[in-house]
């Protein structure tokens, strides 16, 4: 079906840059970078999946029975999203919420060319209907010389609520708190722009060079966009394998290193950010369970401190094996969304997150990633993200935080400004 040729790549962050470029002519793409960050569980270093052969787009209803189907008769690379809002498929929920974007809530395509970057080895996956223009783009793409990214225009966003409403919304989540109907629920706000004009590549490659996080994308379906620079795993799957790597816990990063040595500390000793990552473990090993051979959930590392360009995270990893008499999309139906995104208990929670929220989230807190042929597949959790609908000239980011019994609303706020800089810098 696909055609592979191999290439050694002599400066693979320059041909990185290239790819970029060269993609901008098609339709759909897919560009998924690691940023050559250390991490256990990785198949590349980059991905590049352009020009839809088929493609799947639809809102939530049956949704993913529809992406069953799909991923079953094409059993090839398929690349694209899962949002928020496909939790409707899931659970009898609901979401109401205004939304500027307008994107729909799941994207799948069938690529006719990828390119796949591991190190300085490069291998190229074409269709047989197109395998004849291989050589032809190889020496298009190792010919571009990239430019230097020139000003574009700033945009200038504003908060979808205010401080004021915020700790309002914050203290009604607490009241849900003790009142016992959830234990813990993340909080959400969206910072957005209208009329707003940018160029996403150079937008997308400022945001990817100031935070050079694991699972960073650009993609486009057509005029929307995704630019991510997303520091966090959802779901991996590897033969019966199962990975899933919650962040719950942030904390500033310093230039003196003594301080940010001390920050590094403060967060591994904090109560309320070990509580909260702790939390939201057992929910995922919760999840796993649903589709686990029996006594095979396990959690590899607890709370451990991961250090990104921007801020300290605290991540947990959990992995189990998955029972064969499940689907792979089975398995993304019932631990979808990431719970670090939603709180516990789950379905409680994304109740709650309806009411006080006041935007859709659409594909922020969803995921992006991509299966292969033979079932196995990759997907981030989409925080750290610039989302921009280039016809309705809509821009947005939303940013968010994990509120708790112990939560002080003003804290939270901050965490969120503080999430929130890395996205408003690239844009103003």
């Amino acid at each position: 079906m696909r055609v592979s040729e191999f290439y050694t790549i002599d400066n693979p962050s320059l041909f990185k840059e290239q790819l970029l470029y060269w993609a901008q002519q098609f339709r759909e793409v897919a560009f998924l970078d690691s940023n050559s960050y250390p991490q256990a569980y990785s198949s590349y270093d980059c991905m590049l999946a352009v020009d839809a052969f088929t493609l799947l787009q639809t809102d939530y209803h049956n949704a993913f029975e529809d992406l069953k189907q799909y991923q079953q008769t094409t059993k090839d690379w398929l690349f694209g999203y899962l949002s928020y809002d496909l939790k409707n498929d899931s659970e009898r929920l609901q979401s109401n919420n205004f939304d500027g974007l307008d994107f729909p809530d799941l994207f799948f395509f069938q690529p006719k060319k990828i390119f796949l970057l591991k190190g300085n080895q490069l291998e190229t996956r074409y269709l047989h209907l197109c395998d004849d223009e291989l050589q032809e783009d190889y020496q298009d793409i190792t010919t571009i010389v990239p430019q230097q990214s020139t000003a574009s225009d700033s945009v200038m966003v504003q908060a979808r609520i205010d401080q004021k409403k915020y700790l309002e919304q914050v203290q009604k989540m607490q009241e849900y708190i003790h009142k016992g109907d959830i234990y813990e629920a993340n909080f959400c706000m969206e910072f957005y722009a209208e009329n707003a004009t940018i160029q996403p590549l150079e937008k997308f490659q400022k945001l990817n060079a100031i935070s050079q996080p694991p699972f960073a994308v650009f993609l486009k379906n057509n005029q929307q966009y995704l630019l991510s620079a997303t520091p966090e795993r959802y779901l991996r799957k590897e033969g019966e394998d199962l990975i899933s790597q919650p962040i719950k816990g942030t904390a500033k990063r310093y230039e003196d290193p003594v301080a940010d040595e001390k920050a590094k500390e403060d967060l591994a000793s904090n109560p309320k950010e070990r509580a909260e990552n702790i939390m939201i473990t057992d929910l995922v090993r919760n999840d796993l369970s649903r589709t686990a051979q029996k006594g095979s959930v396990q959690v590899e590392e607890l709370c451990g401190i991961y250090s990104f360009m921007q801020v300290h995270q605290m991540i947990s990893t959990i992995t189990s094996k998955m029972d064969e008499k499940y689907s792979v999309i089975d398995v993304l139906r019932l631990t979808f969304p990431m719970g670090s995104m939603t709180g516990a208990p789950k379905i409680s929670a994304m109740k709650i997150i309806e009411e006080l929220e006041a935007t859709k989230r659409g594909l922020y807190s969803g995921a992006v990633g991509y299966f292969t042929p033979e079932g196995d597949f990759d997907f981030n959790v989409v925080i750290r993200s610039i989302l921009y609908n280039q016809k309705k000239q809509y821009l947005s980011f939303s940013v968010g935080s994990a509120i708790t019994a112990l939560s002080v609303p003003e804290q939270e706020y901050e965490e969120c400004l503080l999430k929130a800089k890395a996205m408003k810098s690239v844009l103003e």
